[in-house]
């Protein structure tokens, strides 16, 4: 299928204008592809696009996994603040975690996805996967699923709650409030843990695989632990598309699944983490970027698979995209959405799609393509020669 660059809509500064080309490339190997981009390069917007039927830029989209890129942010934040330490146990923040064999799990075992809590026996019901604080009750208890800190393991569906039971903990907030007062608004980003009624109409819901396409992906074995992760050993388990349309959902904005919004909301707040923007501070002090950047899971994913997953909370992103620093950190989300900043290069980078895409985990596959173009254009834009022109 051939796809005209015309059929891209958006902006992009002089500098980052291949980048159009390179959508119109993603979009002609996928027909019917409705996607958003959106790039910051040193805290200045610079590529605002999106294609496709229905979609503009102001489009609302289900993000899943990219919210926990903003719980991380707040758990650094009050890292940075001295709010909470890593190297403390849960439990002295968390009385009734310290059963099970808990006691000892530390902050950072748990947000490096180290301490084992992965989900429950039997599952968890669509009315508990939307509720933060349900969630992090249920996995008080729960015995975890190997040693904690002898490896680790996604914890897909609970990672916010769990966090977000810390922040509650700590600041008498949950994690949904502490976002929106220090992040969200202050930086005006079109994304949320927690849509408001009146923003849905805005929403272009998820798009699935077609049968045939569902039938070529093999379903874990029931007793796997990524099947427990991925909440696939219910009675009911859990349909994505249905959880990511759901209002209710939207509205309660579970930190690990629920979150709702636009690729430039997206790429806004890692640009106001790392580098600043309008003229602003960067949320995110040297110090703190540098500890939540280093690598926290070495060896195999126990759910995923996957290899080098892990830096502190974020997933590393060098080892999906080999063109952009040891330190670029983000989070991908299931329809194959992608977000990251790069501290290295000054890139804060989204990318948001309506149909959920081919192979699952991580980012679509078109992100290989895109990312190398924003790091190539970032490159030329940083040399002495640019600068000249």
């Amino acid at each position: 299928m051939i796809v005209s660059a015309a059929e891209i809509q958006g902006w992009t500064s002089i500098g980052f204008a291949p980048l159009r080309d390179a959508l119109t490339e993603a979009a002609a190997n996928e027909p019917g592809l409705q996607a958003q981009l959106a790039v910051y390069h040193r805290g200045r917007p610079v590529a605002d696009l999106w294609t496709g039927g229905l979609m503009t830029g102001d489009t609302l989209l289900a993000l899943f996994s990219t919210g926990k890129g903003a719980a991380f942010l707040v758990l650094a934040l009050l890292v940075q603040d001295g709010v909470i330490e890593l190297d403390r146990p849960v439990a002295e923040y968390w009385p009734e975690f310290a059963v099970a064999g808990k006691d000892r799990i530390t902050v950072r075992q748990l947000a490096a996805h180290q301490a084992g809590l992965i989900g429950v026996p039997g599952g968890f019901t669509v009315d508990e996967l939307s509720d933060d604080r349900r969630l992090a009750e249920r996995l008080a208890g729960q015995e975890p699923w190997w040693a904690p800190g002898t490896a680790h393991g996604y914890h897909a569906f609970v990672i916010g709650a769990l966090v977000g039971e810390l922040v509650r903990r700590t600041t008498g907030q949950t994690l949904q409030e502490v976002f929106d007062a220090r992040i969200r608004r202050p930086h005006d980003l079109d994304f949320h843990l927690g849509l408001p009624v009146a923003e849905e109409p805005r929403f272009l819901e998820a798009a699935p695989l077609t049968a045939a396409e569902r039938g070529a992906t093999p379903r874990p074995p029931a007793d796997s632990l990524t099947a427990i992760a991925f909440n696939l050993h219910a009675p009911e388990p859990t349909d994505l598309v249905a959880f990511g349309n759901d209002p209710v959902v939207h509205r309660r904005g579970p930190a690990s699944s629920g979150s709702i919004g636009t690729a430039r909301g997206v790429a806004r707040m890692y640009a106001a983490a790392t580098t600043g923007i309008d003229g602003g501070r960067p949320l995110l002090a040297p110090e703190t970027i540098e500890e939540f950047t280093r690598p926290h899971g070495s060896g195999v994913d126990l759910v995923t698979g996957e290899a080098g997953h892990f830096l502190l909370g974020f997933e590393a992103q060098a080892s999906r995209y080999p063109s952009l620093s040891p330190r670029a950190f983000g989070h991908s989300g299931a329809v194959g959405a992608q977000s990251f900043a790069d501290p290295e290069t000054g890139i804060a980078y989204s990318y948001a799609r309506r149909r959920f895409a081919l192979g699952g985990g991580g980012g679509a596959a078109e992100n290989r393509g895109l990312v190398s173009a924003v790091t190539r254009l970032a490159e030329v834009v940083d040399s002495p020669a640019h600068a000249v022109r």
